[in-house]
């Protein structure tokens, strides 16, 4: 069990019913880049208004051997950032060369990157997963497939907004399968399938 702060404690082995593997947590860390970017001091940037998460990639980091830091970026900005030097990070990775519980883990980190799930419980049930790299998400949409997890067509949802914008939807049916395989090591996502799914 990991702490990561007074609020939030989670364990991601609860999600994968084991501790993960380093290769797996790489692989994890890998699909997460996807909401990164890389500085001029070759540095990986990870922003966003969650520092729970933030914090938990950091602890995955550390078991790894990598350093990072986090900060809060501006005063008065809801924006937390976390930098590393890792060097195994690799925005080309590609998923499919690797085996099939770093690519559920390489799925789960793109999905608590890059995936959205209602944050009310009232509203639909949805999961979808977004990026501006289509070829990345058809190789997504094969590893589901794989385990059974169907999907929606890729689809931008207006050429006006952003033409290169493009995500799916997981089908229904498929919605609890998706909570219990892929999961989530995200803190909120992973406490809404936890309320909604009963994983």
């Amino acid at each position: 069990m990991q702490t990561i702060s007074r609020e939030v404690v989670i364990d991601p082995s609860e999600t994968t019913r084991r501790t993960p593997s380093n290769e797996e947590i790489k692989a994890y860390l890998q699909g997460a880049l996807h909401d990164a970017s890389f500085n001029k001091g070759k540095r990986f940037r990870f922003a966003q208004n969650d520092k729970k998460w933030l914090e938990l990639l950091q602890i995955y980091l550390k078991k790894l051997g990598y350093n990072s830091w986090i900060y809060k970026e501006g005063k008065d900005r809801d924006v937390y950032v976390l930098e590393t030097l890792a060097s195994f990070l690799d925005f080309d990775c590609n998923p499919l060369d690797s085996g099939h519980q770093e690519q559920i883990a390489y799925l789960r980190g793109f999905f608590d990157a890059e995936g959205g799930i209602p944050r009310i419980d009232t509203a639909r049930f949805y999961i979808q997963l977004v990026q501006k790299d289509k070829p990345k998400l058809e190789k997504l949409k094969l590893i589901l497939l794989e385990n059974d997890i169907f999907s929606g067509i890729i689809h931008n949802p207006s050429v006006k907004v952003d033409p290169d914008y493009w995500r799916f939807f997981i089908a229904t049916k498929s919605h609890k399968k998706f909570a219990e395989i892929v999961s989530s090591w995200h803190p909120r996502k992973y406490a809404i399938f936890k309320r909604r799914m009963m994983i």
